[in-house]
């Protein structure tokens, strides 16, 4: 099977690409011929995926980060730079998504969440994007969830945190884009991954909703996400985009 090569010579750095769609999207970049910046906290994991990709014939290189406060995130961001030079696509992947009722979130699981899913893009975004604006060009996706557009019983932290990337992700369109940056989101629905699979049935359930009546892949997911990153969505800025099988219809 042949793939394109539209990407080639370009680097994309992935966070939280160990596994799930994080790494079904390093994997899809890859293909496409970006050099890829594979990252997260295991690096045994994070490693294989890098050699998987190498052994196929793509670049990648691991970059160990877990996100978790202002300098780590920092530091992942030159330690990319030192990596490859420049980072022309950011796929702000990495996030945490505990489930329950409000009075049960911990205030230390609300600044656990609020780190990873908005903090960490925000200050990726604000270390990378300048660079990208200062070339003339660059593509930022951001993965959200469904559950940043309405409400859902038990995902009050979760969705609010999704909700807040959303925004995000329109306002740094209207602040980068004039300077060649585009900036996206995707908005999977129930997707079968290794950190949904504690959820049992409740994905199946979430899933049927939808008129496609059952849950996504990663892959779906990531050929979403390479969708926005590419010069075949040139002229598309600030859109939040579902692929949650058609929920968003319903």
């Amino acid at each position: 099977m042949q793939f394109e090569r539209d990407l080639a010579g370009s680097t994309a750095l992935v966070t939280g690409s160990t596994s799930g769609i994080g790494k079904a999207t390093a994997v899809a970049l890859a293909r496409r011929g970006a050099r890829v910046l594979v990252s997260g906290r295991d690096e045994k994991r994070g490693q294989e995926v890098a050699a998987a990709i190498r052994a196929a014939g793509g670049e990648a290189q691991f970059l160990k980060a877990d996100l978790s406060d202002g300098s780590s995130v920092r530091e992942l961001a030159r330690a990319a730079i030192a990596a490859a030079g420049r980072v022309d696509i950011l796929v702000n992947n990495a996030g945490i998504f505990p489930f329950g009722p409000t009075q049960e979130m911990t205030e230390e699981t609300f600044d656990r969440v609020y780190a990873t899913n908005v903090k960490a893009p925000f200050l990726l975004v604000a270390e990378l994007a300048p660079q990208m604006a200062e070339r003339g060009a660059g593509a930022i996706v951001n993965v959200s969830s469904m559950v940043g557009d309405f409400g859902q019983a038990g995902m009050a932290l979760y969705g609010s945190s999704k909700a807040a990337l959303n925004l995000l992700t329109k306002a740094w369109a209207a602040e980068f884009g004039p300077k060649g940056v585009r900036v996206n989101a995707v908005s999977p629905g129930p997707t079968r991954t290794e950190g949904t699979a504690a959820m049992g049935d409740g994905v199946a359930q979430l899933a049927a909703m939808a008129p496609a009546g059952h849950p996504g892949t990663p892959e779906e997911i990531a050929d979403a996400i390479v969708y926005l990153a590419s010069s075949g969505a040139s002229f598309v800025h600030g859109v939040v985009l579902p692929v949650d099988g058609g929920r968003a219809a319903v």
